[in-house]
């Protein structure tokens, strides 16, 4: 039964694929001389099979894609040899049952065609009509598609028997299971540079070059891209644009709700059934027999769920003036609501904050201004890029214009002066010597155009430039030699005594930890080198600027769980289906060699051409 419903999946998905790959085209015409494309053992590969499959193959990357492909893109991107691989795989397997003698009968490949959904009609049964319209749209005869079925079949059933009952040895699995699972016990401790018992002495200038010149590879600069450009950003126009107060006026009242805040309130609102329920709360509340928490969670709130944040007189309607006459920490009410009688318990008190136009007046004089400074270089912008255009120097359009230059040395990491813009930062990457400047808008309304003068190659950084950073590295490097030689001498003691605490450290234990474990403070390749050891093992462990010390206690094995017993089922299935499809493509591969195929290079060409 596995068997056959694997083959009436294989016979629906080749109809879709059969329909799909040719909706909407004819049937390739090569002037009616190529016929095949090549052979394999007694199977031809016909020019329509090899349309067809590079066909649907191109519309699956368009439509992943989102835009159309090209015959030498697809070339480009190796899908024709995909095609044709599959193909004369196919063929081969193909050629392979035949020689087996393996086939399907009338009987049961009449079965599997009355059940594909695309040959029936409405009421649910077989369709001739509709199995020749279907057969029609794929650009095939009876004959063809029931051969292919048979084909199909045939190879499923092949396939189905070198896949079934495929199992990889249990050896496999439970060595992956063991090695995930293995756990270890250890005892570490740190040493960073405050516990060196001789202190680093000051480098000198040849311990630093010598440092330098060793680590060369440490202070090398970027290539880097040396730009000019000329800027125009709206505060290089503020003093050509003109605000009056009627103006600044208007906009102090559109932003009245920024410069006018009424007085708020910070309440909850605990609302009830009815005025009874509500008066009996508060009576509660003002004797002392419960608390306004108690009252919120008897009824199943929490008090996110009745916290209102701040609101105004205007929020709380009929409300407003008891509430706002509370101080903070009183609960007042009942007091009418929309939705019924409520309690309100008050938290703070926002105080009104009114600022006067005279107050305001820089900002809104600043906001207006930077407005019309962009609106006035949005009119410039254009005049500025025809001068270009017409091969104007930045030099002349510094002297033509309000612009002014600049240079940078830009690199991808750049991000300072001009080159916080996201628009520079593009342009500068994309830029070539060859481009020719352009104006380009930035994010606040300016406009810039640049050039490249110079490409830099990646180079090493001055010594007198990269002194603090070799200052760094070599006080890294000098503390970490001194730890672990002192490291080295403290195992020599724990080897006499094998006390961490006794020899001035604090110890830490870890019990049972697998490979995967994270400790803070250790290096990301910690539990690597823990699981290198042997037991009593010690070892130091270099950790940037300190070391640890480590000693193994116990190897332990895998602790049988649900999650790891999940990891053995799915390492399970996972090599099963593996090792199946190696044997599988072993066996086809066997097949191949002894179908020797034969491609018709120029057929193929053909049908490539056809495809331009």
């Amino acid at each position: 039964m596995a068997g056959q419903n694997l083959s009436k999946t294989f016979v629906w998905i080749i109809l879709a694929m059969l329909i799909v790959g040719l909706a909407g085209f004819g049937a390739i015409n090569l002037g009616g001389t190529i016929r095949t494309i090549g052979t394999v053992g007694t199977q031809v590969i016909t020019v329509d099979d090899y349309f067809r499959e590079l066909q649907r193959d191109m519309r699956t990357f368009e439509q992943q894609a989102g835009q159309p492909l090209t015959m030498a893109q697809a070339q480009a991107l190796g899908l024709d040899q995909r095609v044709l691989s599959r193909l004369v795989s196919i063929a081969s397997l193909d050629n392979e049952v035949e020689e087996i003698g393996i086939s399907i009968g009338d009987e049961k490949l009449q079965e599997e065609i009355l059940e594909i959904p695309a040959f029936q009609g409405i009421n649910g049964q077989f369709d001739r009509e509709a199995y020749r319209f279907t057969l029609n749209q794929a650009n095939m005869n009876e004959i063809e598609f029931e051969t292919s079925m048979r084909k199909e079949s045939a190879r499923t059933l092949v396939q189905g028997a070198i896949l079934a009952g495929v199992k990889m040895p249990p050896v496999m699995v439970d060595t992956l299971v063991d090695f995930i699972g293995a756990r270890r016990s250890f005892v570490w401790a740190q040493l960073d540079g405050s516990q060196l018992t001789t202190p680093i002495a000051e480098p000198t200038d040849e311990d630093l070059k010598t440092y330098y010149d060793d680590n060369s590879d440490q202070f090398m600069l970027p290539e880097t891209k040396r730009l000019s450009y000329v800027l125009l950003s709206p505060e290089m126009v503020l003093d050509q644009v003109d605000v009056d107060n009627d103006a600044m006026r208007a906009r102090y009242e559109e932003l009245a709700d920024k410069y006018n805040v009424p007085e708020r309130r910070l309440v909850e609102r605990l609302v009830f059934g009815n005025d009874s329920d509500a008066t009996s709360a508060m009576a509660q509340l003002e004797v002392g027999g419960t608390t306004f928490e108690t009252l919120v969670q008897n009824r199943g709130l929490s008090l996110g769920d009745i916290d209102m944040g701040d609101v105004t007189a205007d929020d709380l309607g009929d409300a407003s003036e008891a509430v706002f006459a509370g101080d903070v920490g009183d609960v007042v009410g009942p007091l009418p609501t929309a939705l019924g009688p409520a309690l309100f318990r008050i938290n703070g008190v926002l105080a009104a904050r009114v600022t006067s136009f005279e107050d305001a007046s820089p900002e809104l004089r600043d906001e207006l201004a930077g407005d019309r400074a962009r609106r006035l270089i949005e009119l410039q912008a254009q005049d500025i890029d025809d001068l270009l255009a017409a091969g104007a120097t930045f030099d002349e359009l510094v002297q033509e214009t309000d612009m002014q230059s600049g240079q940078i040395d830009w690199t991808s990491v750049s991000s300072e002066g001009i080159a916080a813009y996201d628009a520079f930062r593009e342009a500068a990457a994309a830029v070539k010597d060859s481009d020719f400047p352009a104006i380009v808008f930035l994010e606040d309304g300016g406009v810039f155009a640049l050039q490249l003068d110079d490409v830099l190659p990646t180079r090493p950084e001055p010594f007198a430039d990269a002194r603090d950073r070799v200052v760094a590295g070599w006080t890294l490097k000098t503390t970490e030699e001194a730890l672990q030689e002192q490291a080295n001498s403290v195992i020599l003691n724990l080897a006499t005594n094998g006390s961490f605490a006794e020899a001035g450290l604090e110890p830490r234990s870890e019990v049972g930890l697998t490979r995967t474990a994270y400790i803070d403070g250790t290096p990301a390749d910690f539990m690597t080198q823990v699981f290198t050891m042997d037991p009593g093992e010690m070892r130091v462990i270099v950790n940037a600027g300190s070391v640890l010390i480590v000693r193994l206690n116990r190897e332990l094995p895998a602790e049988e769980s649900a999650e790891l017993e999940a990891i053995r089922s799915g390492f399970g299935s996972e090599l099963d289906q593996a090792l199946s499809q190696e044997l599988f493509n072993a066996f086809v591969q066997a097949a191949q060699q002894r179908a020797k195929p034969v491609i018709d290079q120029q057929s193929l060409n053909a049908v490539k051409a056809s495809l331009q």
